[in-house]
């Protein structure tokens, strides 16, 4: 009894902080009710504080709303309201509940600075795409072993293919840059991560897991 007092509180105080806005089904644009097992999940897998509530929904949203098509109960949530020298990449275990990677990742050198705040679906914008994917193949390109996206929004990111908005390993995401630099490097547009971590976290995510994009706007 104290523990679903204690949710439906949560439930509360997370959406009287936002009052008139709503969870939306993704691709549907149906709203989406909020449920104490989301609310479990969220602070299960040790987000609160980390990311916001309203972040992690619109993820999960998508996750369900793609259920036919997804091959992998992995969801990745990158949040890019939040500045390029914090961890802005979540990769959750949906089975296991838990994270299993949790690191930096460059934005969009036309996005923005050390925040990402402009965002397109336009080839030669070399800004960052915000939204529902589902991961492809792998190869072995310029950037050296690199993961294909699908973008599932039209006219948000369903040009990432032609743009060839794909995850990556760089240098310049490594957080090493920081200290130099005061933000991460940024690249044309793909969610580039620290070569460390790259090949382990493309191989946890490739071949249709569900990739969120969060930030302000759709723009």
């Amino acid at each position: 009894m104290m523990k679903k007092t204690f949710l439906l509180t949560l439930l509360i105080l997370l959406f009287s902080c936002s009052p008139g806005e709503a969870s939306y089904d993704v691709l549907s644009g149906a709203p989406s009710a909020v449920t104490e097992d989301d609310v479990e999940l969220y602070r299960e897998l040790g987000l609160d504080g980390e990311v916001a509530f309203e972040a992690f929904e619109h993820a999960f949203d998508g996750y369900r709303s793609v259920a036919g098509d997804r091959r992998r109960e992995v969801l990745t949530l990158i949040d890019f309201t939040k500045p390029s020298t914090e961890q802005r990449l979540w990769v959750i275990d949906m089975a296991e509940r838990r994270v299993i990677f949790h690191t930096w990742v460059a934005h969009g050198q036309g996005s923005g600075d050390n925040y990402a705040t402009q965002f397109s679906n336009r080839n030669g914008s070399h800004q960052s795409s915000l939204g529902l994917y589902l991961t492809g193949d792998t190869y072995n390109g310029g950037n050296g072993y690199s993961l294909l996206l699908d973008g599932l929004e039209p006219g948000v990111n369903d040009h990432a293919r032609e743009r060839a908005i794909v995850v990556h390993g760089a240098a310049y995401a490594n957080p090493s840059v920081i200290a130099s630099a005061g933000r991460l490097g940024r690249s044309w547009g793909c969610p580039a991560l620290p070569p460390d971590v790259t090949r382990p976290v493309i191989d946890a995510i490739k071949e249709g897991s569900v990739l969120y994009i969060y930030g302000m706007n759709k723009g």
